[in-house]
């Protein structure tokens, strides 16, 4: 898959005579997710990244931008249709995103059954998948979502996500909402389906020692932009954005020589209605120069870690020492 230009805004008002109030949610996204691999997208709340999940999903129209899935551009070559048989969404709410008055085998076939799949094949289908994730047919087929815990109404929407035979799965804060030792359970699960179906994941979280478990390169983003974007070893080991930077210093430890005593971050992101001018991130960032905030930088630097930072060029003195030290405020 290929992303280019991608935007979101959201009009939420108008003054008297006034230009529309705008949040700019996702404001000119560009990433490939590569066959086979598993692209985790983490920034704080408000970054755009569900935002991004959900236009990938076609659940809301973008307002610009391109998405290429296998050399065929949606809604050019390639229609919605087809396009939804090969890409699926696990969500964060296990619950909403479940219908209370279907059962779960129903729950699981009713995608299939809309695209054709004759009823009966679509029934084995849907227990032959709730075998896979753990829970037995017999037991689980024929009950309903509020009969079960969260984390096998989580695995029912897995299955559910699995039953369209996609190629990719978006994972949207798909385990967050579980207890530690569900999580595991669940994310070692992912683990080996992607690997029994060949599946390609977006993996988004707030966790970032489960990023780091679960995925092979990592985009991050901060105010609807991506701020960095490389392999997962390149990203946390050495982060060329001050903003990754800091995310990563947030991450707890129970080794003290990699604790921070103070925040790696002062004040709250800008305003998406009226982002900061070049870099959104220049206002919180120790590094900030003149230029930073009258230059809106692109992301830069070899293929395997992209940046859009100035302050990361040779030519400006700093270096991101991996110990984040100077990022903290």
């Amino acid at each position: 898959m290929t992303v280019s230009g991608l935007v979101k805004h959201f009009t939420i008002g108008r003054k008297l005579f006034g230009a529309p109030t705008v949040v700019r949610a996702v404001d000119g996204v560009d990433f490939d997710v590569l066959k086979g691999e598993t692209l985790g997208i983490v920034g704080e709340s408000g970054c755009g990244k569900s935002t991004t999940a959900r236009l990938l999903m076609q659940l809301m129209p973008p307002d610009q931008g391109r998405i290429v899935f296998d050399g065929d551009e949606l809604g050019g070559d390639l229609s919605s249709r087809d396009y939804l048989r090969q890409v699926q969404m696990v969500f964060q709410d296990s619950y909403a995103s479940l219908n209370p008055r279907l059962t779960i085998e129903d729950s699981i076939a009713f995608g299939p059954r809309v695209h054709g799949v004759a009823p009966k094949a679509a029934t084995a289908r849907a227990h032959d998948l709730l075998a896979r994730v753990g829970l037995e047919p017999r037991r689980f087929a024929g009950r309903f979502p509020h009969e079960l815990s969260g984390g096998q109404r989580q695995r029912v929407n897995i299955a559910r996500a699995l039953a369209m035979e996609p190629r990719l799965v978006i994972l949207d804060e798909a385990v967050s909402a579980l207890d530690k030792s569900v999580e595991a359970q669940v994310l070692n699960l992912l683990l080996d389906l992607k690997a029994e179906f060949g599946l390609t994941y977006i993996f988004i979280s707030h966790d970032l020692n489960v990023v780091r478990f679960m995925v092979d390169r990592l985009l991050v983003m901060y105010l609807g932009k991506v701020a960095e974007i490389g392999t997962r070893d390149a990203v946390f080991d050495a982060p060329q954005h001050p903003y990754t930077a800091a995310l990563l210093a947030s991450m707890p430890s129970m080794d003290p020589g990699h604790r921070v005593d103070r925040a790696p971050l002062s004040g709250d992101p800008p305003n998406p209605i009226d982002p900061p001018a070049g870099c959104r991130f220049h206002p919180r960032c120790a590094l900030a120069e003149g230029v930073c905030s009258a230059v809106a930088p692109a992301l830069a630097g070899p293929e395997s870690q992209r940046a859009a930072c100035l302050a990361r060029q040779p030519a400006s003195g700093h270096s991101m020492a991996p110990d984040f030290e100077g990022v903290a405020a």
